[in-house]
């Protein structure tokens, strides 16, 4: 239900085809939204169909370049969707699920995949805080500031924990 929601969001911040569509979100939603672009350009299909976007006319050229933008009919879905109530949703992290299995078939090459776990939020977290010095340095003003850098804090958090998760969990089950 949410990678529709996902993709209006992007094309009011910026009209977009669906090749800059899928580079957006592999640079920025889909640190928390990911999706293919086989998903995204399907998707984009059905929200045209729903009369939600619609494709710019663009200037004749050799490709056959679609620029979509967001009818009022889409803004309105995403206005009601925001403001929907919707519970939070159960964690579905493998890790934690080869741990308990780890428990009852042995740990052999576990704590390797756990440090490269760590490795790669690391990673995450330094990306996040570049990202946060430079789109946010001088502080967020406007309230669509302010709510983009609760996502980007709420990343940043996240990856805190992980980082502390697995620092502990390393340090508790020792080496192999």
């Amino acid at each position: 239900m949410s990678l529709p929601h996902a993709i209006l969001t992007a094309l009011l911040e910026k009209p977009s085809s669906g090749l800059e569509l899928t580079r957006r979100f592999d640079r920025s939603i889909g640190f928390f939204w990911s999706a293919t672009h086989q998903q995204i350009y399907r998707e984009l299909s059905r929200l045209e169909g729903a009369s939600l976007i619609r494709a710019v006319p663009q200037p004749p050229s050799r490709g056959s370049r679609k620029e979509y933008e967001v009818l009022p009919a889409g803004r309105g879905a995403l206005r009601e969707w925001v403001a929907e109530r919707q519970d939070p949703k159960a964690i579905r992290e493998p890790l934690m699920l080869r741990l308990r299995a780890a428990a009852v078939v042995g740990s052999a090459g576990l704590r390797a995949e756990l440090r490269r776990h760590l490795d790669l939020h690391r990673r995450q977290l330094a990306e996040y805080e570049a990202i946060d010095r430079r789109d946010f340095g001088a502080g967020a003003r406007t309230e669509a500031e302010l709510l983009q850098r609760q996502v980007l804090r709420a990343g940043t958090e996240l990856e805190s924990f992980w980082i502390a998760w697995l620092t502990r969990a390393l340090d508790e089950l020792g080496e192999e």
